[in-house]
């Protein structure tokens, strides 16, 4: 579930982000001070993907309640909102660790559209630190950040097409994929093209990488169907 914290001591406005987030998809916790979201985020054992904070709150406001959660998570979500439109309020705001800044007053979509472009953020940042880059099978290393394939530690030479091929097989070890699956997957379901192009490449890809490209050993023919990875 979406999680987001939002602190904005104005009832009103709070009431009409709490509903329009709600509507969107969003878990919301919501309360009217800086010292309440920091408390709420520690009570929650800091279980939210966002933070949505008004600047200007008595006490405790926005712009130390962001450099506070910040300190606390660097993975977290922030957003900053106020109703001034100064530049030096969003360049602090972006300063502290704030991720985006939303000035008063604002529509729903601009609401909902700025959120969501913070989640898919924050979602992007926690795969990438969760999934290694590297994939291992056998003596092949498949590097997804460099997009490189390596054999015994010997780079082999990949095309676009060769290496979103590799790619998919690694994803999928020792499972039959069909031909049409392949080609819709590599080239796209608009592709109206022979499927023979598929044969084409994996016989391309059993040069560079199989012993003896005639008795493959990696890249096994499925007769009738399609190919398989066998994972070592």
């Amino acid at each position: 579930m979406k999680r987001i914290l939002v602190c904005e001591d104005e009832d009103v406005i709070r009431d009409f982000v709490v509903i329009n987030l709600q509507r969107a998809g969003y878990d919301v916790v919501d309360v009217d001070s800086g010292i309440k979201a920091l408390q709420v985020f520690e009570d929650e054992n800091r279980n939210f993907d966002i933070a949505l904070l008004d600047i200007m709150m008595p006490g405790i406001d926005g712009f130390s309640v962001c450099k506070k959660l910040r300190e606390k998570s660097s993975k977290l979500g922030i957003i900053m909102l106020s109703a001034k439109s100064q530049e030096m309020d969003k360049v602090n705001g972006l300063m502290l660790g704030a991720d985006d800044y939303i000035t008063k007053p604002f529509s729903p979509s601009e609401l909902v559209a700025r959120v969501d472009a913070v989640y898919r953020r924050v979602c992007l940042s926690l795969e990438k630190e969760e999934k290694s880059p590297l994939i291992v099978s056998g003596p092949f290393v498949l590097n997804t950040k460099s997009r490189t394939l390596t054999k015994n530690g010997k780079l082999v030479e990949l095309t676009q097409v060769e290496y979103e091929i590799m790619e998919y097989f690694f994803n999928n070890p020792n499972t039959a994929l069909d031909r049409s699956t392949i080609l819709a997957r590599i080239w796209g379901d608009e592709y109206y093209g022979d499927d023979k192009i598929v044969d084409v490449n994996i016989r391309r890809i059993r040069m560079k990488i199989e012993d003896e490209p005639s008795n493959p050993k990696y890249i096994v023919t499925i007769w009738g169907y399609g190919y398989k990875w066998e994972a070592k």
